[in-house]
């Protein structure tokens, strides 16, 4: 092992992860860096006394065309070759980044918002996660018939990380209550989709590895943007310590006024850093998995109505 991995800390690791140019090379390095985080190898979250300049858009590889949103050719329904490639191809890009957007949520927020050591163990394991599903739904992607860069696809994700790069409550709620929520809406449709189109492998790939994990990235947002409504409530309260989280299973830790408090700065968060309603149907058992209820985002729907993700 090399002294540079035992003696940086988990920030400076999160940004060399960020500035790695290959998407490959981008997730075996997570992997080794938040393996090292979670066997004590790599033992210090930030250094208090550097203050490292996070990149506005990280190390990316030029070969993905990229347009915008309204441009992208449909995917259709995985009833043709053509079609399923370009479903796993849009989600190997969305993980591409969600690989980064993990590990800029360590590097950017952590030490800036004085978080606890939990928040970075859970958004490393987030990073982890989305490391191994790009190399596994691109290697899927390869026994497709394709690659990585053979589609055009779209930064809609990394967009929102800039416009919630100032504000971790933003990035909480934009991120992950929203857009991985979204994600969690749909998976189980896109499921049945290479299911009936006979691409059991793809399916099961999606069904028993991406979809469970990503409830469990919901659910760290759910988690942490609670906790930092909480913590702005009772500063003393919160102070190193996640102990008022753990009393007790769903709506944890919180008086029924103090969630209702949560959920009404969630309600302004959204309106305030995303363009329009949310589109439903929403995938209600998934996302009460990851631990909100109908009251969070009910309220920001409107039947029928565009929603700017995926």
């Amino acid at each position: 092992m090399s002294l540079e991995i035992v003696s940086e800390t988990l920030v400076e690791a999160a940004l060399r992860v960020l500035n790695t140019v290959d998407p490959f090379e981008k997730a075996r390095l997570g992997d080794l860096v938040a393996s090292n985080w979670l066997d004590g190898t790599i033992t210090r979250p930030y250094n208090p006394a550097l203050d490292l300049p996070v990149p506005d858009r990280p190390a990316r590889l030029s070969n993905v065309k990229l347009v915008s949103p309204s441009l992208m050719p449909k995917l259709g329904k995985a009833g043709s070759l053509q079609s399923r490639q370009a479903i796993v191809h849009s989600l190997v890009h969305i993980e591409s980044w969600a690989i980064d957007l993990s590990w800029d949520i360590i590097a950017r927020f952590g030490k800036q918002e004085a978080m606890p050591r939990e928040f970075f163990t859970d958004f490393v394991k987030v990073a982890q996660d989305e490391g191994r599903h790009f190399t596994l739904l691109a290697a899927r992607l390869e026994e497709l018939g394709s690659s990585y860069g053979a589609l055009p696809a779209h930064d809609g994700l990394w967009d929102s990380a800039i416009a919630t790069s100032k504000d971790l409550l933003a990035r909480l709620a934009i991120e992950h209550c929203v857009h991985e929520a979204r994600g969690l809406d749909v998976l189980p449709t896109t499921i049945s989709r290479f299911h009936n189109g006979g691409d059991k492998k793809t399916a099961e790939l999606l069904e028993t590895v991406v979809y469970p994990e990503e409830i469990t990235h919901c659910a760290a947002g759910v988690k942490w943007f609670k906790y930092l409504c909480l913590r702005a409530r009772n500063p003393a309260l919160f102070h190193e310590s996640l102990a008022p989280l753990e009393s007790e299973a769903g709506e944890i830790g919180c008086t029924i006024q103090e969630n209702e408090e949560v959920i009404r700065k969630f309600h302004a968060t959204v309106r305030t850093h995303f363009r329009g309603p949310l589109k439903p149907p929403f995938n209600e058992a998934a996302r009460k998995a990851a631990g909100f209820g109908p009251q969070w985002y009910e309220p920001l729907a409107t039947k029928g109505a565009a929603l700017d993700c995926q």
